[in-house]
């Protein structure tokens, strides 16, 4: 029961009553005061999730909604809405005099939270430890296509050609592949959880724990879980890599941002590399923030960590941009050259001796040459 002398003024009624909804810090208790046909109710301000300001959230019907991920508690009950009553925050009670709102900081109704199972995406596996493949197991690549074609009529890409040759090498090195289509996965656009709080995005992403049928997480599951190696094949789209890989790296934030408010490196022991191409020049543009984002995630480079093909600015003749690829056999080289590279590096990494040979570069002096 409350007790009888914990009674806190939070403000004039007449004040609090201009507003359905609002965050109040009573002493040390975050409270999300409730103004609904003429009451005053009172619930923690504090979300069971991830510790969300409910107060700064929005009124729906009977239901707080927290601000950050959208859980709701009933405004008088404190329970989660149907389906999850056991999710439940606090209730206190509320009382008006003399024109002044009073809570009663002794709780009426306690905090519970119904067990959730883990999501699958929070094991974190490395390489040698528990649930990881041992240290001499074959290295496993993951090629990421973000070229944007339609994929019910598709047709020849540059930047997919060389990740073809890539994988397909990787495969006669006795490396592990997967292939990843952005193109052919549906996923929601980064929402901005992080702009809220640091601590509103959340590992696995926020998108991801709320709707399933949100496919990045074959994206993170590749790149947290099971990859040693990420080949990243991009074209340049008006100077810049493709709105693809943006869409994706933004909804990877959620890796990164691990590191600086929870102090735990997602991926540790990872090399990337990268594939550029395209008809407008801006390749060390493109390669810069490629080689930023991954490092900021603690990725690992090889020695020349790219190709890369462009015809220049005044290149409008598309299609032979499109043969230029195809038939220089210095850039399938180079692709093959920075699978070796990637991989070796990793094998470093890990301890491994890395070979001697010399590396093939592609690029501009492949182009040059070819």
């Amino acid at each position: 029961m409350p007790s009888s002398d914990d009674w806190r003024d939070v403000g004039a009624a007449d004040e609090l009553a201009s507003q359905p909804l609002r965050q109040l810090l009573a002493g040390n208790t975050p409270i999300a005061l409730v103004y609904r046909d003429g009451q005053f109710s009172a619930i923690s301000g504090r979300c069971n999730h991830v510790g969300g300001p409910l107060g700064d959230g929005r009124i729906d019907g009977e239901y707080v909604v927290c601000p950050w991920h959208n859980w709701r508690f009933h405004c008088r009950t404190g329970q989660g809405e149907p389906g999850y009553e056991d999710d439940a925050v606090p209730v206190y009670d509320v009382r008006v005099e003399q024109g002044r709102v009073l809570v009663n900081l002794s709780a009426k109704t306690q905090r519970t939270r119904h067990p959730h199972p883990p999501h699958p995406l929070t094991k974190l596996t490395v390489r040698g430890g528990p649930g990881g493949p041992a240290l001499d197991a074959p290295l496993r690549l993951v090629g990421i296509s973000t070229t944007n074609m339609d994929t019910a009529n598709p047709r020849y890409s540059t930047s997919d050609d060389l990740l073809n040759t890539a994988l397909a090498h990787a495969e006669t090195k006795g490396v592990e592949t997967r292939l990843i289509r952005l193109a052919e996965l549906i996923f929601r656009a980064c929402e901005g959880y992080y702009s809220k709080s640091a601590h509103a995005c959340t590992w696995p992403c926020s998108i991801t724990q709320m709707d399933p049928d949100d496919q990045m997480d074959r994206v993170y599951e590749a790149i947290v879980q099971w990859a040693d190696i990420f080949l990243i094949a991009t074209p340049i789209r008006w100077g810049q890599a493709s709105s693809l890989y943006y869409k994706m790296v933004e909804r990877m934030n959620c890796v990164q941002n691990q590191e600086t408010i929870a102090d735990r490196i997602m991926l540790r022991n990872r090399v990337a590399g990268f594939i550029v191409t395209g008809g407008q020049d801006n390749v060390q543009g493109v390669v810069g923030q490629l080689m930023t984002f991954f490092g900021e995630l603690g990725c690992q480079f090889p020695q020349f960590p790219f190709i890369a093909h462009s015809r220049g600015w005044s290149a409008e003749d598309m299609e032979n941009n499109m043969r230029a690829v195809q038939e220089s056999a210095a850039l399938h080289d180079g692709a093959r050259g920075l699978v070796d590279r990637c991989a070796d590096t990793c094998r470093a990494l890990l301890g491994v001796r890395i070979g001697a040979e010399k590396p093939v570069r592609g690029g501009r002096k492949a182009h040059r040459t070819a």
